[in-house]
Protein backbone atom coordinates (compact mmCIF):
# COMPACT_ATOMS: atom_id res chain seq x y z
CA UNK A 1 0.00 0.00 0.00
CA UNK A 2 2.49 2.41 0.67
CA UNK A 3 4.12 1.67 -2.99
CA UNK A 4 0.98 3.45 -3.91
CA UNK A 5 1.45 5.71 -1.80
CA UNK A 6 5.09 6.64 -2.95
CA UNK A 7 3.32 6.83 -6.53
CA UNK A 8 0.91 9.75 -5.87
CA UNK A 9 2.17 13.45 -6.75
CA UNK A 10 0.89 16.88 -5.80
CA UNK A 11 -0.02 18.22 -2.50
CA UNK A 12 -3.02 16.77 -1.55
CA UNK A 13 -3.52 12.86 -1.06
CA UNK A 14 -6.13 11.86 -3.80
CA UNK A 15 -9.21 10.01 -3.02
CA UNK A 16 -8.95 7.91 -5.94
CA UNK A 17 -5.53 5.85 -4.28
CA UNK A 18 -8.74 3.84 -2.70
CA UNK A 19 -9.10 2.36 -6.01
CA UNK A 20 -5.37 1.64 -6.43
CA UNK A 21 -5.08 -2.36 -6.09
CA UNK A 22 -2.82 -2.53 -3.58
CA UNK A 23 -5.10 -0.49 -1.75
CA UNK A 24 -7.98 -2.42 -2.41
CA UNK A 25 -5.93 -5.84 -1.41
CA UNK A 26 -4.67 -3.90 1.73
CA UNK A 27 -8.59 -3.04 2.55
CA UNK A 28 -9.50 -6.64 1.62
CA UNK A 29 -7.01 -8.43 3.75
CA UNK A 30 -7.66 -6.33 7.03
CA UNK A 31 -11.39 -6.77 6.53
CA UNK A 32 -10.72 -10.73 6.24
CA UNK A 33 -8.61 -10.66 9.24
CA UNK A 34 -11.77 -9.22 11.29
CA UNK A 35 -13.75 -11.51 9.50
CA UNK A 36 -12.01 -14.34 10.66
CA UNK A 37 -12.50 -13.24 14.20
CA UNK A 38 -16.37 -14.06 14.01
CA UNK A 39 -15.64 -17.02 11.62
CA UNK A 40 -17.75 -20.15 13.66
CA UNK A 41 -20.33 -17.75 15.33
CA UNK A 42 -23.54 -19.07 14.72
CA UNK A 43 -25.88 -16.51 13.01
CA UNK A 44 -28.22 -16.19 9.85
CA UNK A 45 -26.81 -15.31 6.76
CA UNK A 46 -27.77 -11.84 6.70
CA UNK A 47 -26.36 -10.88 9.73
CA UNK A 48 -23.05 -12.09 8.53
CA UNK A 49 -22.98 -10.47 5.65
CA UNK A 50 -24.35 -6.95 7.31
CA UNK A 51 -21.34 -7.65 9.82
CA UNK A 52 -18.92 -8.53 7.50
CA UNK A 53 -19.86 -5.07 5.30
CA UNK A 54 -19.14 -2.92 8.62
CA UNK A 55 -15.52 -4.69 8.72
CA UNK A 56 -14.86 -3.96 4.68
CA UNK A 57 -15.84 -0.29 5.49
CA UNK A 58 -14.15 0.39 8.94
CA UNK A 59 -10.63 -1.52 6.72
CA UNK A 60 -11.26 1.21 4.28
CA UNK A 61 -11.83 4.29 6.64
CA UNK A 62 -8.18 2.59 8.07
CA UNK A 63 -6.48 2.95 5.26
CA UNK A 64 -7.65 6.11 4.42
CA UNK A 65 -6.30 7.22 7.83
CA UNK A 66 -3.43 5.83 7.64
CA UNK A 67 -2.40 7.18 3.91
CA UNK A 68 -3.67 10.40 4.97
CA UNK A 69 -1.04 10.62 7.80
CA UNK A 70 2.00 8.89 5.98
CA UNK A 71 1.72 11.37 3.13
CA UNK A 72 3.91 14.14 4.46
CA UNK A 73 6.23 11.65 4.75
CA UNK A 74 6.97 11.62 1.21
CA UNK A 75 9.23 15.10 0.96
CA UNK A 76 12.08 15.79 3.60
CA UNK A 77 12.10 19.00 5.81
CA UNK A 78 13.36 20.98 2.67
CA UNK A 79 10.25 19.65 0.68
CA UNK A 80 12.19 17.31 -1.83
CA UNK A 81 11.17 13.65 -2.71
CA UNK A 82 12.29 11.19 -0.87
CA UNK A 83 13.69 7.93 -2.48
CA UNK A 84 11.64 5.54 -1.68
CA UNK A 85 13.84 3.50 0.50
CA UNK A 86 13.99 6.03 2.73
CA UNK A 87 10.32 6.77 2.75
CA UNK A 88 9.49 3.47 3.57
CA UNK A 89 11.93 3.69 6.51
CA UNK A 90 9.84 6.79 7.99
CA UNK A 91 6.62 5.41 7.47
CA UNK A 92 7.25 1.75 9.00
CA UNK A 93 6.04 3.31 12.46
CA UNK A 94 3.05 4.47 10.90
CA UNK A 95 2.42 1.24 9.61
CA UNK A 96 3.46 -0.55 12.99
CA UNK A 97 1.25 1.36 14.91
CA UNK A 98 -2.03 0.73 12.34
CA UNK A 99 -1.63 -3.30 11.78
CA UNK A 100 0.10 -4.24 14.93
CA UNK A 101 -0.50 -2.59 17.41
CA UNK A 102 -4.24 -1.73 17.20
CA UNK A 103 -5.20 -4.61 15.18
CA UNK A 104 -5.26 -6.93 18.19
CA UNK A 105 -7.49 -4.99 19.69
CA UNK A 106 -9.97 -3.87 16.65
CA UNK A 107 -9.80 -7.95 15.97
CA UNK A 108 -11.11 -8.48 19.46
CA UNK A 109 -13.62 -5.48 19.52
CA UNK A 110 -14.65 -7.01 15.99
CA UNK A 111 -15.30 -10.98 17.69
CA UNK A 112 -17.38 -9.75 20.44
CA UNK A 113 -19.20 -6.91 18.57
CA UNK A 114 -20.25 -9.98 16.49
CA UNK A 115 -20.60 -12.38 19.09
CA UNK A 116 -23.06 -10.10 20.85
CA UNK A 117 -25.24 -9.61 17.73
CA UNK A 118 -25.10 -13.11 17.13
CA UNK A 119 -26.55 -13.18 20.91
CA UNK A 120 -29.39 -10.70 20.27
CA UNK A 121 -30.66 -11.92 17.10
CA UNK A 122 -30.97 -15.22 18.72
CA UNK A 123 -32.70 -13.28 22.07
CA UNK A 124 -34.89 -11.30 18.97
CA UNK A 125 -36.89 -14.63 18.86
CA UNK A 126 -38.07 -14.95 22.76
CA UNK A 127 -38.72 -10.56 22.85
CA UNK A 128 -39.76 -9.87 26.24
CA UNK A 129 -40.05 -13.69 27.09
CA UNK A 130 -37.28 -13.77 29.65
CA UNK A 131 -34.79 -10.81 30.92
CA UNK A 132 -31.87 -10.01 29.57
CA UNK A 133 -29.13 -9.48 32.29
CA UNK A 134 -25.57 -7.90 31.64
CA UNK A 135 -22.50 -9.91 33.16
CA UNK A 136 -18.94 -9.56 33.19
CA UNK A 137 -16.21 -12.07 33.16
CA UNK A 138 -15.96 -11.70 37.09
CA UNK A 139 -12.45 -12.00 37.59
CA UNK A 140 -9.81 -9.58 38.49
CA UNK A 141 -8.88 -8.01 35.18
CA UNK A 142 -12.88 -6.51 35.19
CA UNK A 143 -12.87 -2.80 34.82
CA UNK A 144 -14.85 -1.15 38.01
CA UNK A 145 -16.67 0.47 35.73
CA UNK A 146 -18.07 -2.20 34.10
CA UNK A 147 -18.14 -3.95 37.44
CA UNK A 148 -20.80 -1.64 38.08
CA UNK A 149 -23.11 -3.07 35.76
CA UNK A 150 -22.92 -6.79 36.81
CA UNK A 151 -26.51 -7.96 37.21
CA UNK A 152 -28.70 -5.13 35.75
CA UNK A 153 -31.66 -7.02 34.69
CA UNK A 154 -34.03 -5.64 32.01
CA UNK A 155 -37.06 -6.90 29.06
CA UNK A 156 -34.96 -6.78 25.81
CA UNK A 157 -37.42 -4.13 24.51
CA UNK A 158 -35.86 -1.26 27.35
CA UNK A 159 -34.22 1.33 25.67
CA UNK A 160 -30.98 0.82 27.91
CA UNK A 161 -29.53 -2.10 25.41
CA UNK A 162 -29.41 0.43 22.75
CA UNK A 163 -26.78 2.34 24.67
CA UNK A 164 -24.95 -0.14 26.43
CA UNK A 165 -25.00 -3.49 25.05
CA UNK A 166 -21.59 -5.38 25.30
CA UNK A 167 -19.20 -4.20 24.09
CA UNK A 168 -18.47 -1.48 26.39
CA UNK A 169 -15.10 -0.37 25.57
CA UNK A 170 -11.88 -2.01 23.67
CA UNK A 171 -11.28 -5.79 24.97
CA UNK A 172 -14.12 -5.68 26.68
CA UNK A 173 -15.07 -9.56 27.75
CA UNK A 174 -18.58 -8.33 29.61
CA UNK A 175 -21.94 -10.23 27.63
CA UNK A 176 -25.72 -10.36 28.27
CA UNK A 177 -27.70 -13.84 29.20
CA UNK A 178 -30.70 -14.66 28.91
CA UNK A 179 -32.70 -14.94 32.58
CA UNK A 180 -35.89 -16.32 33.78
CA UNK A 181 -38.37 -13.52 34.72
CA UNK A 182 -39.50 -15.86 38.01
CA UNK A 183 -35.92 -15.85 39.21
CA UNK A 184 -34.62 -12.43 38.70
CA UNK A 185 -36.11 -8.95 39.77
CA UNK A 186 -36.46 -6.72 36.61
CA UNK A 187 -33.74 -3.71 37.41
CA UNK A 188 -35.63 0.09 37.54
CA UNK A 189 -35.02 1.79 34.27
CA UNK A 190 -33.63 5.05 35.63
CA UNK A 191 -31.35 2.92 38.04
CA UNK A 192 -29.63 0.98 35.15
CA UNK A 193 -29.32 4.01 32.87
CA UNK A 194 -27.63 5.96 35.89
CA UNK A 195 -25.05 3.23 35.97
CA UNK A 196 -24.94 2.95 32.46
CA UNK A 197 -23.54 6.53 32.44
CA UNK A 198 -21.52 5.91 35.57
CA UNK A 199 -19.48 2.69 33.26
CA UNK A 200 -18.95 4.76 30.36
CA UNK A 201 -18.14 8.36 31.77
CA UNK A 202 -14.83 8.17 30.14
CA UNK A 203 -15.89 7.30 27.23
CA UNK A 204 -16.75 10.58 26.61
CA UNK A 205 -16.82 10.84 22.52
CA UNK A 206 -19.58 7.85 23.06
CA UNK A 207 -17.99 5.78 21.06
CA UNK A 208 -19.05 2.54 22.61
CA UNK A 209 -22.77 3.62 23.31
CA UNK A 210 -24.28 1.37 19.94
CA UNK A 211 -25.57 -2.37 20.14
CA UNK A 212 -24.17 -4.14 17.14
CA UNK A 213 -27.59 -6.64 17.79
CA UNK A 214 -29.91 -3.68 16.80
CA UNK A 215 -27.68 -1.86 14.34
CA UNK A 216 -26.11 -5.36 12.75
CA UNK A 217 -22.98 -3.87 12.58
CA UNK A 218 -19.17 -4.76 14.24
CA UNK A 219 -18.22 -0.98 14.73
CA UNK A 220 -20.16 1.94 16.07
CA UNK A 221 -20.27 4.78 13.17
CA UNK A 222 -18.22 6.87 15.27
CA UNK A 223 -14.89 4.98 15.70
CA UNK A 224 -11.19 6.05 15.52
CA UNK A 225 -11.42 6.30 11.84
CA UNK A 226 -14.81 8.22 11.68
CA UNK A 227 -15.70 11.70 12.92
CA UNK A 228 -18.36 12.13 15.79
CA UNK A 229 -21.05 13.14 13.02
CA UNK A 230 -20.47 9.96 11.39
CA UNK A 231 -23.37 8.95 13.87
CA UNK A 232 -26.03 10.76 12.52
CA UNK A 233 -25.10 10.53 9.02
CA UNK A 234 -27.89 8.33 6.73
CA UNK A 235 -24.89 6.70 4.79
CA UNK A 236 -27.26 5.19 2.33
CA UNK A 237 -28.71 9.02 1.28
CA UNK A 238 -24.92 10.43 2.19
CA UNK A 239 -26.33 12.85 3.56
CA UNK A 240 -23.00 14.22 5.48
CA UNK A 241 -21.19 14.18 2.44
CA UNK A 242 -23.53 16.43 0.50
CA UNK A 243 -23.83 19.07 3.48
CA UNK A 244 -20.05 18.95 4.53
CA UNK A 245 -18.48 18.70 0.48
CA UNK A 246 -15.50 19.46 1.40
CA UNK A 247 -14.98 17.08 4.29
CA UNK A 248 -12.34 14.60 2.84
CA UNK A 249 -13.68 12.04 5.27
CA UNK A 250 -16.96 12.23 3.46
CA UNK A 251 -15.75 12.01 0.53
CA UNK A 252 -14.35 8.94 1.10
CA UNK A 253 -17.08 7.12 2.29
CA UNK A 254 -18.72 7.91 -0.39
CA UNK A 255 -15.75 6.42 -2.58
CA UNK A 256 -15.54 3.46 -0.84
CA UNK A 257 -19.72 2.57 -1.10
CA UNK A 258 -19.86 3.55 -4.68
CA UNK A 259 -16.31 3.05 -6.86
CA UNK A 260 -14.02 0.55 -4.66
CA UNK A 261 -14.33 -2.72 -4.81
CA UNK A 262 -15.03 -4.38 -1.39
CA UNK A 263 -15.66 -7.67 -2.99
CA UNK A 264 -16.03 -11.56 -1.87
CA UNK A 265 -15.96 -14.33 -4.00
CA UNK A 266 -18.94 -16.64 -3.89
CA UNK A 267 -18.04 -20.65 -4.66
CA UNK A 268 -19.52 -21.72 -7.97
CA UNK A 269 -17.65 -25.19 -10.04
CA UNK A 270 -17.31 -22.61 -13.11
CA UNK A 271 -16.34 -19.45 -14.10
CA UNK A 272 -16.50 -16.60 -11.12
CA UNK A 273 -19.30 -14.72 -9.17
CA UNK A 274 -18.21 -11.55 -7.12
CA UNK A 275 -20.20 -9.90 -4.52
CA UNK A 276 -19.70 -6.34 -3.56
CA UNK A 277 -20.62 -6.37 0.33
CA UNK A 278 -23.33 -3.23 -0.57
CA UNK A 279 -25.25 -5.44 -2.83
CA UNK A 280 -29.37 -4.40 -2.05
CA UNK A 281 -30.06 -6.87 0.83
CA UNK A 282 -33.67 -7.11 -0.29
CA UNK A 283 -32.23 -8.76 -3.50
CA UNK A 284 -28.97 -10.17 -2.15
CA UNK A 285 -30.07 -13.80 -1.79
CA UNK A 286 -31.95 -13.84 -5.73
CA UNK A 287 -28.86 -11.87 -7.68
CA UNK A 288 -26.60 -14.46 -5.88
CA UNK A 289 -28.92 -17.76 -6.87
CA UNK A 290 -28.88 -16.16 -10.25
CA UNK A 291 -25.13 -15.44 -10.89
CA UNK A 292 -23.94 -18.68 -9.90
CA UNK A 293 -26.84 -20.55 -12.46
CA UNK A 294 -25.02 -18.37 -15.57
CA UNK A 295 -21.46 -18.94 -14.21
CA UNK A 296 -21.92 -22.57 -13.48
CA UNK A 297 -23.76 -23.03 -16.50
CA UNK A 298 -21.83 -20.85 -18.88
CA UNK A 299 -18.23 -19.84 -17.04
CA UNK A 300 -19.03 -16.29 -17.11
CA UNK A 301 -17.20 -14.05 -14.76
CA UNK A 302 -19.84 -11.88 -12.91
CA UNK A 303 -19.49 -8.90 -10.43
CA UNK A 304 -22.83 -8.30 -8.36
CA UNK A 305 -21.93 -4.41 -7.66
CA UNK A 306 -22.78 -1.79 -5.38
CA UNK A 307 -26.55 -0.53 -4.68
CA UNK A 308 -25.73 2.85 -6.00
CA UNK A 309 -29.47 4.30 -6.91
CA UNK A 310 -29.06 6.80 -3.81
CA UNK A 311 -26.45 8.83 -5.36
CA UNK A 312 -28.63 11.26 -7.97
CA UNK A 313 -28.21 10.46 -11.81
CA UNK A 314 -26.97 6.84 -11.41
CA UNK A 315 -28.73 3.75 -12.39
CA UNK A 316 -28.86 0.86 -10.32
CA UNK A 317 -28.25 -2.44 -12.27
CA UNK A 318 -27.25 -5.71 -10.76
CA UNK A 319 -24.11 -6.83 -11.89
CA UNK A 320 -21.58 -6.87 -14.20
CA UNK A 321 -20.89 -9.42 -16.60
CA UNK A 322 -17.04 -9.41 -17.40
CA UNK A 323 -16.96 -12.49 -19.96
CA UNK A 324 -19.38 -10.34 -22.14
CA UNK A 325 -18.72 -6.72 -21.14
CA UNK A 326 -21.80 -5.28 -20.46
CA UNK A 327 -24.20 -4.59 -17.23
CA UNK A 328 -27.30 -6.76 -16.78
CA UNK A 329 -30.45 -6.04 -14.07
CA UNK A 330 -31.91 -9.32 -12.46
CA UNK A 331 -35.46 -10.14 -12.11
CA UNK A 332 -37.65 -13.06 -10.80
CA UNK A 333 -41.36 -13.41 -11.50
CA UNK A 334 -43.37 -15.01 -8.12
CA UNK A 335 -46.89 -14.05 -9.72
CA UNK A 336 -48.38 -15.43 -12.81
CA UNK A 337 -50.17 -12.26 -14.08
CA UNK A 338 -49.38 -9.84 -16.69
CA UNK A 339 -48.85 -6.50 -14.11
CA UNK A 340 -46.73 -8.63 -12.00
CA UNK A 341 -44.27 -9.44 -15.35
CA UNK A 342 -44.90 -6.16 -17.05
CA UNK A 343 -43.73 -4.56 -13.20
CA UNK A 344 -40.55 -6.73 -13.18
CA UNK A 345 -39.60 -5.62 -16.99
CA UNK A 346 -40.27 -1.84 -16.13
CA UNK A 347 -38.24 -1.65 -13.24
CA UNK A 348 -35.69 -3.90 -14.86
CA UNK A 349 -35.21 -1.44 -17.82
CA UNK A 350 -34.77 1.25 -16.40
CA UNK A 351 -31.39 0.04 -14.70
CA UNK A 352 -30.07 -1.25 -17.63
CA UNK A 353 -30.28 -2.46 -21.32
CA UNK A 354 -29.98 -6.42 -20.60
CA UNK A 355 -32.26 -7.93 -18.31
CA UNK A 356 -32.02 -11.54 -16.95
CA UNK A 357 -36.15 -12.64 -15.90
CA UNK A 358 -36.66 -15.72 -14.18
CA UNK A 359 -39.83 -17.42 -14.42
CA UNK A 360 -40.57 -18.77 -10.90
CA UNK A 361 -44.43 -18.98 -11.25
CA UNK A 362 -46.34 -20.49 -13.85
CA UNK A 363 -47.03 -17.71 -16.12
CA UNK A 364 -48.47 -18.69 -19.26
CA UNK A 365 -46.04 -18.36 -22.77
CA UNK A 366 -48.89 -15.48 -24.47
CA UNK A 367 -48.58 -13.14 -21.35
CA UNK A 368 -44.87 -13.39 -21.56
CA UNK A 369 -44.85 -12.64 -24.93
CA UNK A 370 -47.55 -9.37 -24.87
CA UNK A 371 -45.74 -8.20 -21.85
CA UNK A 372 -41.91 -8.36 -23.95
CA UNK A 373 -43.52 -6.49 -26.90
CA UNK A 374 -45.12 -3.42 -24.51
CA UNK A 375 -42.03 -3.21 -22.91
CA UNK A 376 -39.35 -3.68 -25.84
CA UNK A 377 -42.39 -1.38 -28.21
CA UNK A 378 -41.40 1.21 -25.24
CA UNK A 379 -38.32 1.23 -24.84
CA UNK A 380 -35.76 1.75 -27.14
CA UNK A 381 -32.55 1.07 -25.59
CA UNK A 382 -33.92 -2.02 -24.22
CA UNK A 383 -31.63 -4.70 -26.05
CA UNK A 384 -32.23 -8.29 -25.21
CA UNK A 385 -33.47 -10.93 -21.97
CA UNK A 386 -32.86 -13.93 -20.99
CA UNK A 387 -35.46 -16.03 -19.64
CA UNK A 388 -34.51 -18.88 -17.38
CA UNK A 389 -36.59 -21.41 -16.18
CA UNK A 390 -35.56 -24.54 -13.79
CA UNK A 391 -31.95 -25.71 -15.27
CA UNK A 392 -32.83 -24.47 -19.12
CA UNK A 393 -33.25 -20.49 -20.13
CA UNK A 394 -33.00 -18.73 -23.74
CA UNK A 395 -32.01 -15.06 -24.97
CA UNK A 396 -34.21 -13.29 -27.00
CA UNK A 397 -33.12 -10.51 -28.80
CA UNK A 398 -35.09 -7.05 -29.45
CA UNK A 399 -35.84 -7.74 -33.01
CA UNK A 400 -36.69 -11.47 -32.30
CA UNK A 401 -39.35 -9.98 -29.65
CA UNK A 402 -40.46 -7.21 -31.96
CA UNK A 403 -41.00 -9.48 -34.92
CA UNK A 404 -44.89 -9.94 -36.16
CA UNK A 405 -44.45 -13.35 -35.73
CA UNK A 406 -42.87 -13.85 -32.51
CA UNK A 407 -43.64 -16.49 -30.26
CA UNK A 408 -41.86 -18.63 -26.93
CA UNK A 409 -41.24 -21.95 -27.85
CA UNK A 410 -40.51 -24.54 -25.14
CA UNK A 411 -37.74 -26.12 -27.27
CA UNK A 412 -36.23 -22.38 -27.50
CA UNK A 413 -35.31 -23.07 -24.00
CA UNK A 414 -31.82 -25.27 -23.54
Amino acid sequence: MMGALFQEQGATLRIEILEDPAVQDFIGTHAGILDSAFQEERMSDSLRDRLSETDWMFSGYKAFHELNEAFPSLVDESGARKPFDRFLKDVQSIDETYNRNWLRAEYNFAGASAQMAAKWERYAEDGDDYYLQYRTANDGAVRPEHAALHGVTLPQSDTFWDTYYPPNGWNCRCTVVQVRKSKYEQTPHDEAMAKGAAALAKDTKGMFRFNPGKQKSAFPAYNPYTISKCRTCDKSQFRLAANIPSNQLCEACVYLQTNVCGYKDIPTTRGRVREHYSQSPDEKKENRSIAEYLANKYGYYIDLIPKVDSVKGKKNPDSYNHTLGYLQEYKVNKTPTYNALDMALKKGFKQADSLILRLDSEITDGVIVRALKNRFNMYEHAKDIMLIKGEKDVVYTRDTILSADFKIQQEDFK
